[in-house]
């Protein structure tokens, strides 16, 4: 990994972070991205931050986002955390938090008894038992993967294509976004490249301060990917953690050959569709389409400094009627919000948005992340969508 004191000595202490902060709001036991981050790492003694709260901090970016000076503040932190981590002993809940591409891979083949297996009323309890929040439900498992479905698939061929980074959760949960995307490729002359080899993004790990595991799997990702990225091909992610993840933090993190040519293709899928638009590459021969939305960015999405690009162009959409819900973080975090010490914490985080949904009286709320998605769901009972699933109607 990187030096501890990355960038620290850019921080002039103006607090801009602990004012934007989520954790540091909802909570008095978090001492502020600025206090454990930068603060911290200039005493030399990272084994400490955790002492002081390090390990609430869910990895959102809002400090990064707000940061004047552009220190990467979450990074600092999940440094400290992976420091304490070398020296204390991880929660078996923890492990099984990071480790999504391994446990989708054991857990798919015996769908559905595997999620009767986390989702019935004893195994909640059991879960509970083990630092796991019993009112979060875990999201369920699909029998069959995007990577299998994808692999059935028959597309077209044509000279231009794009590479599909999945992630674990379009992968193991939520197969349609993936194959939402395929579809509106194909509909705009794109061939669509699922290279064998790639994994987890590494996101997980990082925050849940696993940073070996998390090395590894930007290596087999930056070696499965490196052809592509050679030849010059696009590679486009629909899971917010994971284009930010590909674009920025495995360079603020690690030193992995071809990590840097890899970011300079990566791309959100939405800001892929808004970039083909602009330049006159996008089918315009829209279909009419009807509902009212209610639109929330991703923490992660914000922090690409890319704008809204998936709000964008659903605004652009002959028939649409879509609003932003602009209330911040859905506190989820990843995985941070199934932990059974950070419920509660998840759950004020996400209040404001909640209350956003459900008085928006929106036919779905339309979210590129998929653990924002299920955040919402939850907690509001309201529908949810990706920005690629309504585009792929109007591109049909």
């Amino acid at each position: 990994m990187k030096g501890y004191l990355y960038d620290s000595d850019r921080c002039m202490a103006c607090t801009s972070c602990t004012v934007v902060c989520p954790v540091a709001a909802a909570t008095r036991e978090f001492l502020g991205p600025k206090m454990v981050g930068p603060a911290l790492s200039r005493f030399r003694r990272p084994a400490l931050a955790p002492d002081l709260a390090a390990d609430l901090c869910s990895n959102c970016k809002n400090c990064d986002i707000s940061c004047p000076s552009g220190v990467p503040i979450s990074t600092l932190n999940m440094l400290s955390k992976a420091e304490y981590y070398r020296h204390h002993r991880h929660r078996l809940r923890d492990w099984v938090l990071s480790h999504g591409q391994l446990m989708g891979n054991l857990a798919t083949p015996f769908v559905p008894l595997s999620n009767l297996a986390i989702a019935n009323p004893i195994s909640r309890t059991m879960l509970g038992a083990f630092g796991f929040a019993g009112r979060m439900p875990l999201p369920a498992y699909v029998r069959k993967t995007f990577r299998k479905q994808f692999r059935a698939l028959r597309q077209q061929s044509f000279p231009q294509k794009v590479v599909f980074f999945p992630g674990c959760y379009i992968d193991f949960y939520d197969p349609g976004v993936g194959l939402d995307f395929v579809a509106v490729m194909q509909a705009n002359e794109y061939e669509v490249v699922v290279p064998r080899g790639l994994g987890c993004c590494g996101t997980p790990m990082v925050a849940n301060g696993f940073p070996g595991a998390a090395e590894r799997a930007v290596r087999r990702n930056v070696r499965a990917l490196q052809e592509w990225t050679d030849a010059g091909v696009p590679v486009v992610a629909c899971c917010t953690s994971c284009s930010l993840t590909l674009k920025q933090e495995q360079q603020e993190l690690f030193d992995v050959p071809g990590a840097a040519e890899l970011a300079a293709r990566v791309y959100d899928a939405t800001e892929f569709l808004l970039e083909l638009r602009d330049r006159g590459k996008l089918k315009t021969d829209l279909k009419q389409l009807s509902g009212r939305y209610l639109y929330h960015a991703p923490c992660h999405l914000r922090d690409q400094g890319i704008g809204r690009p998936g709000f964008e162009m659903l605004g652009s959409l002959p028939g649409l009627e879509i609003s932003d819900a602009d209330a911040g973080c859905c506190g989820l975090s990843g995985s941070y919000g199934f932990k059974g010490d950070r419920y509660e914490v998840a759950q004020a985080v996400g209040d404001a948005l909640f209350k956003k949904v459900r008085a928006s009286g929106a036919d779905a709320v339309i979210s590129e992340c998929g653990t924002c998605r299920h955040q919402i769901t939850v907690a509001t009972g309201a529908k949810t969508l990706h920005p690629i699933s309504v585009m792929r109607r109007a591109f049909e």
